[in-house]
């Protein structure tokens, strides 16, 4: 334990001399033999060399050192010769920019390949006046859904199997017909925001006589609004695994659509995106889609083989 009389190395020794700077710094003279203030001193101390800069600090001419290189070059013509670089050099521009790669599948992994044709056929083009267009140019008949002959199509999308929304109406009504059948083909529109945007394509062909109620759809697809509807098998297993006919009452009608080898035939080549069913006096296709025309000539074959097939027994 130190006491105030113990001595640290910086107070007055016994003899009552003041401290002094070790040799290495300030020299090995001892206290009463120190230079005078005129002497010139051989060593100069720590408080010398903190008052006055380094001699290696100056050059001789008095200037400032600086590191070497630290200056520019002087701006000459010849300089580029001078100093060995190329004058016409030039750096090297941005580097290219690429889009990047959107990922495929679900969760972004390798997509399984497709017909280049179906997808060319099935993607959303989202132009109305395509099919307007088409449809003119084939003598058919273009509406906005709000005249008096279109009411019947509101009834026949009541019945679908899409659940459309309360506000959802039919847009772009388009009327011909398509080999011996009797067409029409229209899109339902829904509100979103103030616009009014797309959501399914109904082509539909009238119906004589008595209409079967029915459902055909997609084995994959979850079933709405079956309620009393019974599954009649065709016997296909190819078919019955891929598509199922649901229908209210079992009848030869609905036995010759589940057995007619060119509606399953047609089926089996497309890409189970369309379901039918049978309300309001008409047979019906749905996809949530857009019409084109496209879209328009693959349910146009579609419903001709199926009416065809119940009306077999007429």
């Amino acid at each position: 334990m130190s006491t105030p009389r113990d001595r640290d190395g910086f107070d007055d020794d016994e003899a009552g001399r003041a401290w002094q700077e070790p040799a290495h710094l300030g020299g090995d003279r001892p206290a009463d033999d120190q230079p005078s203030p005129d002497e010139p001193r051989d060593e100069p101390n720590f408080a010398d060399r903190r008052k006055q800069p380094r001699d290696s600090d100056h050059t001789a001419e008095g200037a400032t050192w600086q590191p070497p290189g630290w200056d520019l070059p002087a701006a000459t013509p010849d300089r580029g010769r001078q100093s060995g670089v190329d004058p016409s050099w030039a750096p090297p521009g941005p580097p290219p920019t690429t889009a990047p790669e959107r990922p495929r599948g679900l969760f972004g992994g390798r997509a399984r390949p497709q017909d280049p044709e179906m997808t060319r056929a099935f993607t959303y083009e989202g132009d109305p006046l395509g099919a307007q267009g088409w449809a003119l140019q084939h003598g058919w008949t273009v509406s906005d859904g709000s005249g008096p002959e279109d009411a019947v199509l509101q009834e026949l999308l009541a019945g679908s199997p899409v659940r459309p929304g309360k506000e959802a109406r039919p847009a772009s009504v388009l009327r011909g017909r398509a080999g011996a059948v009797e067409l029409v083909a229209f899109d339902v529109v829904e509100p979103l925001g103030k616009r009014w945007v797309a959501t399914h394509a109904i082509t539909a062909a009238p119906m004589l006589g008595v209409v079967p109620v029915l459902r055909l759809s997609p084995a994959r697809l979850w079933k709405h609004r079956t309620g009393g509807m019974m599954p009649l098998l065709s016997g296909n297993e190819a078919f019955d695994g891929r598509w199922q006919l649901l229908v209210a009452e079992d009848g030869p009608q609905v036995r010759r659509l589940a057995q007619d080898p060119a509606v399953q035939g047609l089926l089996l080549g497309t890409d189970d995106g369309d379901e039918f069913w049978t309300g309001a006096g008409h047979l019906a296709a749905v996809r949530p889609d857009g019409h084109r025309p496209l879209l328009i000539e693959h349910h146009a074959r579609l419903l001709t083989a199926i009416v065809g097939a119940l009306a077999a027994g007429h």
